[in-house]
């Protein structure tokens, strides 16, 4: 049996990482992944993180004003099998479980 198991993430970093992390170390096929803004809005989360914070560049400040509208939301279809992997790791990743 299939479902669907949503995690809300603070700021587009920590989502990104939950999704590498599902995709490299767990295998999960990245066709079963879908990224969307929990709002209307077009959003890279309600806190600054990764390049919205810093440029990368020594003594370079990052330059750009990142759109705080909402938490990342990342939705995985999953099977009985995986089920317990993803929850497991979007909460590590600092996801907030959405739904059972």
């Amino acid at each position: 049996m299939s479902d669907t198991i949503i995690g809300r993430f603070a700021s587009r970093r920590d989502a990104d990482l939950a999704i590498e992390a599902l995709v490299q170390e767990h295998g999960i096929e990245r066709t079963d992944v879908f990224v969307q803004s929990a709002t209307k809005d077009n959003s890279a989360g309600v806190k600054i993180d990764g390049a919205d914070a810093e440029s990368g560049h020594p003594d370079v400040p990052a330059d750009g004003a990142p759109a705080l509208a909402g938490a990342i939301e990342v939705s995985v279809d999953v099977n009985d099998a995986s089920a317990e992997t993803v929850r497991s790791t979007l909460t590590k990743a600092g996801g907030e479980l959405l739904g059972r």
